[in-house]
C-alpha cells in the first residue's frame, strides 16, 4: 500500500511512453544532452573547450546521482545549479565549462520544447488510430438507417455511419491543429540572461555570426530547423497556450463522441465494449453501464479546464522574465499531455469495439417511421389530386392523436388514421410501401464515402494496434 498521493493519470490511465517522456529521468538526460551539445558547439566555434572535455561529458550523461542532486538543491535552492554540480562531479575535467554562457532557461525551456514536440508527435499517432477505427466503422454502417435526433427528439433519418462521420470530421480538425502546433514549435537556443545573447557576444569577441552558428548547431542536434527570432529569457509562453488548446480540442471531440455513445446506449442502439466478466453495477447486476465513455467525458472535462492555465500564464509574463510560470507549468503541461494520452487510449478502445444492435435500431426506426414519412405521404397524396393545405392539417391532427395514444403505451396508428381520411386517397398498404427507411437517408452513404476517400491517404503506414485498457 502506497502511503503517498499518486496522480491517477500515472497510476491508472496514461501510457508507458508518456509517463517515461515526462519522467524526471528523461528531463535530466535531456538537460545533460543540451549541455553536451552546447559544449560541442562552443568547441567547434573556437572557444577554449577540448574534445576530451566534450567526450567526458557525453560519456557521463547517464551517470546520474539523484541523492547528490537532492542534497545540493537543498543547499543552493536552485534546481539547475544542483544538476550542474552533479554533472560536474560525474565529469570532473569538464566541470568548469558546463553551462558556459547559458542561463537556466537554456536547459529548462529547450528541454520542455523537445518533450512537448515529441509528446505531440506521439499523440498525433494515437489520434490517427482513432480516425482509422472510426473510418472503418463509418464505412461499415454508412447505409444503415437510424433515427436522427435534434434537441434529442426524434428527427429525420440519418445512418449510423453518417453519425460517425460527424465525429470523424471533428477529429480531422484536431489533426490539423496538432500538425500546426508541431510545425510552429521552434527552438529557444542559447540566448543568455534576457535574450540579448550578450554573454556570447563577449565569449565570441563580437563575432555574432558564430552565435547564430552555435544556435543552429544546437537546434539541429535536437531535430529543430529554426529558433525563435526574438525572445526574453524564456521562449514565448503563448506556445504553451497553443499546445494546451490543441489538447483541449482533442478532449472536446472525444467528449462529444462519448456523450453521443452514452445517449445511444440508453436504449441499446449502440454499446461500447463490455468485457466478459465486467461488472456494470455493484448493486444492479444486470446493468451494462457505458463506463469507458463516461471516463472519457470525465477526463476531457479536466483537460479542458487545465488548458486555461496556459493563457493565464502567457498573459501575465512580466517583461523579459518572471518565475511565476514555473510551478504552474510543472503541473499543467505534463498533466495535460498525460490526460490527452489517457483520453485517446480510451477512445481507441471504444471505437475499436463499438457494438451496433441493428434489430434495436430497426425497431426504433419502424416505431417513428410513419412520422418521418409524412412529407412524402403528403406529396404522393397531392399528386393524386389532394389539396396540400388540407392534407397538412389532416396530418397534424392525426399525428397529435397518434402521439397521445403512444403516450398511453399503445402502438402508433398514424397510418390507419390517415388511411381513414377520404381526402388522403391512400390505403394503409400503399402508405406502407412508402415507409422503406432507405428512401429517407438522402446522401448519407455518399457523404461517408467522400470523407473516407479524403482520410485514406492519412492512414497509410500507421500502426493500427489500439491501446488495451486494463482498468
Amino acid at each position: 500500500m502506497n502511503h503517498y498521493y499518486e496522480s491517477p493519470l500515472s497510476s491508472r490511465y496514461a501510457s508507458d511512453y508518456m509517463l517515461r517522456l515526462f519522467s524526471p529521468e528523461t528531463r535530466t538526460l535531456t538537460w545533460r544532452k543540451l549541455w553536451v551539445s552546447l559544449a560541442k558547439a562552443e568547441m567547434e566555434l573556437g572557444l577554449p573547450i577540448t574534445r576530451e572535455q566534450v567526450d567526458e561529458l557525453a560519456a557521463h550523461v547517464t551517470d546520474i546521482d539523484d541523492e547528490c542532486i537532492r542534497q545540493r538543491e537543498k543547499e543552493v535552492r536552485h534546481d539547475v545549479m544542483a544538476h550542474v554540480y552533479a554533472f560536474g562531479k560525474a565529469a570532473p575535467s569538464a566541470a568548469g565549462i558546463i553551462h558556459l554562457g547559458a542561463t537556466s532557461c537554456y536547459v529548462t525551456d529547450n528541454a520542455d520544447l523537445i518533450l512537448y514536440r515529441d509528446g505531440l508527435r506521439y499523440l498525433r499517432g494515437e489520434l490517427l488510430k482513432v480516425i482509422a477505427n472510426l473510418t472503418d466503422f463509418a464505412q461499415q454502417y454508412k447505409a444503415l438507417p437510424t433515427l436522427g435526433y435534434t434537441h434529442y427528439q426524434p428527427a429525420q433519418l440519418v445512418t449510423v455511419g453518417k453519425r460517425a462521420a460527424l465525429w470523424l470530421q471533428d477529429f480531422l480538425s484536431d489533426l490539423d491543429e496538432i500538425d500546426f502546433a508541431i510545425s510552429n514549435i521552434h527552438f529557444l537556443g542559447c540566448r543568455g540572461t534576457t535574450g540579448t545573447e550578450a554573454s556570447f557576444v563577449e565569449l565570441f569577441e563580437g563575432d555574432t555570426e558564430k552565435i547564430d552558428q552555435m544556435n543552429h548547431l544546437i537546434a539541429s542536434d535536437f531535430g529543430f530547423s529554426s529558433c525563435f527570432d526574438v525572445c526574453g529569457q524564456t521562449y514565448p509562453r503563448k506556445v504553451d497556450s497553443r499546445i494546451l488548446n490543441c489538447l483541449s480540442s482533442i478532449a472536446q471531440s472525444c467528449h462529444r463522441m462519448a456523450s453521443d455513445i452514452r445517449l445511444l446506449q440508453h436504449d441499446r442502439q449502440i454499446e461500447e465494449p463490455f468485457e466478459k466478466n465486467q461488472i456494470g453495477s455493484s448493486a444492479m447486476a444486470y446493468k451494462r453501464n457505458p463506463m469507458r465513455s463516461e471516463r472519457i467525458c470525465s477526463l476531457a472535462r479536466y483537460l479542458m479546464a487545465d488548458a486555461m492555465n496556459a493563457p493565464m500564464t502567457a498573459s501575465t509574463q512580466w517583461l523579459e522574465r518572471t518565475l511565476d510560470d514555473s510551478a504552474n507549468r510543472r503541473i499543467s503541461m505534463p498533466e495535460g499531455f498525460l490526460c490527452a494520452d489517457a483520453i485517446l487510449r480510451l477512445t481507441q478502445n471504444v471505437t475499436d469495439g463499438l457494438h451496433v444492435n441493428e434489430k434495436v435500431i430497426e425497431k426504433t426506426v419502424r416505431e417513428f417511421m410513419p412520422f418521418m414519412a409524412t412529407e412524402n405521404l403528403l406529396m404522393e397524396a397531392v399528386k393524386r389530386g389532394g389539396d396540400r393545405q388540407q392534407l397538412h392539417e389532416i396530418i397534424r391532427k392525426c399525428s397529435m392523436e397518434a402521439t397521445a395514444k403512444m403516450k398511453n403505451g399503445e402502438t402508433c396508428d398514424l397510418l390507419a388514421r390517415l388511411a381513414a381520411e377520404s381526402a388522403f386517397g391512400l390505403s394503409e398498404g400503399e402508405m406502407n410501401e412508402l415507409l422503406e427507411p432507405s428512401l429517407y437517408i438522402g446522401r448519407c452513404a455518399e457523404q461517408v464515402d467522400a470523407l473516407a476517400a479524403k482520410i485514406q491517404p492519412l492512414l497509410k503506414g500507421i500502426d493500427r494496434s489500439n491501446a488495451q485498457i486494463s482498468l
